[in-house]
């Protein structure tokens, strides 16, 4: 959509919790009450094959389309809280921050980015975050999925399901059929990821991350079994021993977005905070990679080793190399907020640094199965 941003495709995702249903997950953290969505994507993917992501995927400028406006409430945020002004120093990320009448559409980015990782949510795992009526909705709780005697016939979910996958235009005909809209007010912005210069296959995407609460799982979850081929319900805590265990892979800002969860044990507590701290915005992170002789550290912003002026558009082809070890790495260093990848199913998050716009550092979870906090 913004052309001017020429090094990376925008693109939206959520991180989908929904309470668990007399079952409380064990870890080695103890009992989760919710759990989480993971999709695997397919092995013949173009971008990170085989993975287990959140649900998401590219704007369209269907998500975009003026036409929203006439379902959802007045313009311009149609209902949404507004982000806080950044504090004196620092700024709103490009993703959220730019004009988008500039650039031909009424519809701000906190909108269509919303609709986005809906409409993909649908398109990937057949789950509709619609609510009745024009919203928004209300209440001061995790919102309830859309019940059952709303939706079509599985068949004919199955046929609108496909129909958006080649067409995003028809997932604003979808929701003026069953007279819904997108629930983008249960959406609630999270952080915001770079994908990182020089990354094989050449693929960047500016990713806007969205945490979504539900009361309980929505009735149906199912793969598209094109892009998605198996769907993973888990706590944070379990779909990381799966991980460690090589049961599943999952990319490193995926891995640090599920530390970050590993605070909350409870889905009340975890809405609580997320509805509250998104309205101050979140920052725009793109890791820079360290390559040492055995391994690498994707190095993140206030990491003592974060370059003062990191390459955006990998046109440099600036590449950091060390002849050190990690260990030594960390023995010498004193000021963290890294990821440190040993292997591909081996990774540790290490942060130091205070948390900005009223975030909270990831809780790491050791080899052992005992749990530190991220070294603050």
């Amino acid at each position: 959509m913004n052309s001017r941003l020429r090094h990376w495709r925008e693109a939206a995702t959520v991180l989908l919790v929904a309470g668990t249903l007399g079952r409380l997950p064990r870890s080695p953290l103890g009992p989760f009450d919710y759990e989480l969505l993971l999709l695997q994507r397919s092995s013949r993917s173009g971008f990170m094959p085989s993975a287990h992501v959140f649900p998401g995927g590219l704007v369209e400028a269907a998500d975009f389309s003026a036409d929203w406006l006439r379902l959802l409430p007045a313009a311009p945020h149609c209902g949404l809280g507004l982000v806080r002004p950044p504090l004196l120093g620092s700024a709103r990320s490009p993703l959220f921050a730019t004009d988008r009448q500039q650039l031909g559409s009424p519809v701000p980015g906190e909108v269509a980015f919303r609709i986005c990782a809906i409409r993909e949510t649908f398109e990937e795992a057949g789950i509709l975050l619609l609510v009745p009526g024009p919203g928004p909705a209300e209440g001061d709780a995790p919102a309830t999925p859309l019940p059952a005697e709303r939706l079509p016939p599985a068949a004919e979910l199955d046929e609108w399901r496909r129909r958006v996958q080649e067409d995003p235009v028809c997932f604003l005909q979808l929701c003026r059929h069953l007279g819904c809209v997108p629930n983008i007010w249960a959406l609630h912005e999270w952080s915001n990821w770079l994908t990182p210069a020089g990354r094989a296959g050449g693929r960047r995407y500016d990713t806007a991350f969205y945490l979504c609460c539900l009361q309980q799982r929505p009735p149906r979850t199912s793969q598209d079994d094109r892009e998605v081929t198996a769907f993973l319900w888990s706590s944070p805590a379990e779909a990381i021993e799966c991980f460690k265990s090589q049961e599943i892979w999952i990319a490193p800002p995926q891995f640090y977005e599920l530390c970050r969860l590993c605070n909350f044990s409870s889905l009340s507590q975890l809405y609580k905070f997320s509805s509250q701290r998104a309205l101050e915005g979140c920052e725009r992170w793109m890791p820079v990679t360290l390559h040492a002789s055995d391994g690498y550290v994707q190095l993140l912003p206030g990491d003592e080793l974060y370059p003062e002026n990191p390459d955006y558009t990998g046109e440099k082809k600036v590449v950091m190399t060390t002849d050190k070890k990690i260990e030594d790495l960390m023995k010498e260093g004193s000021v963290f907020h890294r990821i440190v990848i040993k292997n591909i199913n081996n990774l540790a998050v290490h942060v130091n640094i205070q948390a900005k716009h009223k975030h909270l550092n990831p809780l790491m979870i050791n080899s052992d199965c005992s749990n530190c906090s991220s070294r603050l």
